[in-house]
């Protein structure tokens, strides 16, 4: 694209007709795998039984997926910048597609399993490719705050829209109907991807690939999200996850040397030591160590122990949706040109503490009008405002060379803060709750006592669990305060090398200290 092309006064409007269009179909991708997260959870059950799978076995379903996709996120990336966005997209798409037919086809366990990691594996390349293209198509300041916005929105609220899908599939239909479910939206969304996005020219990233880079960041990941995924299973002492945590800090350390040295990194370093960037990732990653957690409780709370539907459960979830929506399409998109982000990020991290800190109070007979209302509205709120410039700045000032990688990156934050959320909050709450029932239960001599004991040592394990994710968002809001948007508001640097100019011009990026 020319100087002239891109200085023009009408250049933000006429770049690319077609943005609007594009941001539906990329906001369906990215809808379709962040349903994919928690709509299989639901399904777990059924599809277990089914397919006769054993207990030992059924995390399978789920550490497929997340080992797949956080393993080869940044690979995805790198591989969206060199080959193309549109066309990593639309291959993404496709691919998911497949993998998903298989899943809901699925015969046997390990047929389950393989498809899943196959769904990873094309989710790897299709959401970095996602964020990059909104990343080089929206240079507009105002209009980049409001699609991210809608991104943002989808990417926070998608997970809790798969548990009311999930449940209504389940319920109504089938649980290989949360795989089949899957299809009509990679169909569409590629479809429309093919005909309307226009991707700019000069931003691909020429570059040999770093295969060494690939092979440790992969092994890396991987090493560390299985070892969190085990240590929910087997314990934070068993042998093997002491050796996957071991083997993961050899693994990334190794791939940082290699990445300062080589000519061509997978990861350039540039990407996560930039101030801003870095205190994204950091934040956002331990926000999603608190969310993902506190799913899964509410999800068991609500079943279990009020004894809700699957669908009940997942229209229980709907406050929290929409306080996602609104704090990022009204609050964050009307603020984010105003005031810097970590005027949004910091107290919007400290309002969903603040609505975890409500749920520290959970009793066996909490109403749901008055505690768990409150409570989701505020988590939804906070989080959809803080979400709304984390997705944004994470890719703004990147050279566009680079896009992919720096979307993959966010992504990689939200799969590993996921995994070890899980873990962390499910070890934290196992052992509040088995040492609450040991105090307990000496007293209770029915077996509707003994009973009421354990829902009150449940409840009383997720309380002390929710007490830690409470901490952990206090801590997002300080590294969100301190590292983000440290420099003044709307000053701009202009990056350097090739493809450099096509984003930064156009959209304000802070002076940061490297």
């Amino acid at each position: 694209m020319s100087d002239t092309a891109r200085k023009a006064p009408g250049a933000g409007l006429t770049g690319d007709a077609n943005r609007w269009k594009a941001l539906v179909f990329i906001a369906l991708a990215q809808l379709m795998v962040v349903l994919d997260a928690t709509i299989v959870n639901i399904a777990l059950p059924s599809a277990q039984t089914d397919l006769g799978i054993s207990d030992g076995n059924r995390q399978w379903v789920v550490t497929a997926y997340a080992l797949a996709f956080g393993g080869l996120l940044l690979f995805g990336g790198r591989i969206a910048d060199k080959w193309g966005r549109k066309r990593a997209f639309v291959t993404g798409l496709a691919g998911f597609a497949l993998a998903s037919a298989l899943g809901g086809a699925a015969t046997t366990g390990a047929m389950m399993f393989g498809a899943r990691a196959l769904q990873g594996v094309f989710g790897a390349l299709l959401a970095p490719a996602a964020l990059s293209l909104l990343a080089v198509m929206f240079t507009d300041a105002k209009e980049r705050a409001k699609a991210f916005g809608i991104y943002g929105a989808i990417a926070g609220g998608g997970g809790a829209v798969g548990l009311i899908l999930g449940g209504f599939l389940t319920e109504y239909l089938n649980w290989r109907w949360t795989f089949f479910v899957n299809i009509p939206f990679a169909i569409v969304a590629a479809a429309g991807a093919y005909f309307v996005i226009r991707e700019p020219e000069g931003g691909r990233n020429r570059s040999p690939l770093d295969i060494p880079g690939v092979i440790l960041s992969t092994l890396g990941l991987v090493a560390l999200v299985y070892g969190f995924t085990r240590a929910e299973s087997d314990g934070w002492s068993d042998a093997v996850t002491i050796s996957m945590f071991v083997a993961s800090a050899v693994l990334l350390g190794a791939f940082a040397w290699v990445e300062s040295r080589v000519k061509a990194p997978l990861l350039p370093l540039r990407v996560v030591t930039d101030r801003n960037r870095g205190g994204i990732y950091l934040s956002l990653g331990l926000a999603i160590i608190g969310m993902f957690g506190l799913f899964l409780f509410l999800t068991y709370y609500l079943q279990v122990v009020k004894g809700y539907s699957p669908v009940k459960t997942g229209f229980a979830f709907l406050p929290m949706v929409a306080g996602m929506i609104t704090g990022s399409t009204q609050i964050g998109t009307r603020l984010m040109t105003r005031i810097p982000a970590r005027f949004l990020m910091g107290p919007g991290f400290l309002v969903a503490s603040l609505g975890m800190l409500v749920l520290t109070q959970l009793k066996i007979d909490s109403a749901y009008g008055t505690q768990l209302l409150p409570a989701m509205v505020l988590l939804g709120l906070g989080m959809g405002t803080a979400f709304m410039p984390a997705m944004s700045l994470a890719t703004q000032g990147v050279q566009p060379r680079d896009a992919g990688v720096a979307s993959a990156m966010v992504n990689t934050s939200q799969q590993v803060g996921g995994a070890i959320g899980t873990a962390l909050l499910n070890t934290i709450a196992a052992s509040a709750t088995t040492s609450y029932v040991k105090d307990h239960i000496a007293g209770a001599t029915t077996k509707p006592q003994q009973q009421l004991v354990g829902l009150q040592g449940m409840v009383h394990g997720y309380s002390t669990a929710i007490w830690f994710a409470v901490g952990i968002l206090g801590l997002a809001a300080l590294i969100a305060f301190t590292f983000v948007n440290a420099g003044r508001p709307g000053s701009t640097t202009v990056a350097s090398g090739e493809g450099a100019g096509s984003v930064e011009d156009e959209v304000p990026v802070p002076v940061v200290a490297h």
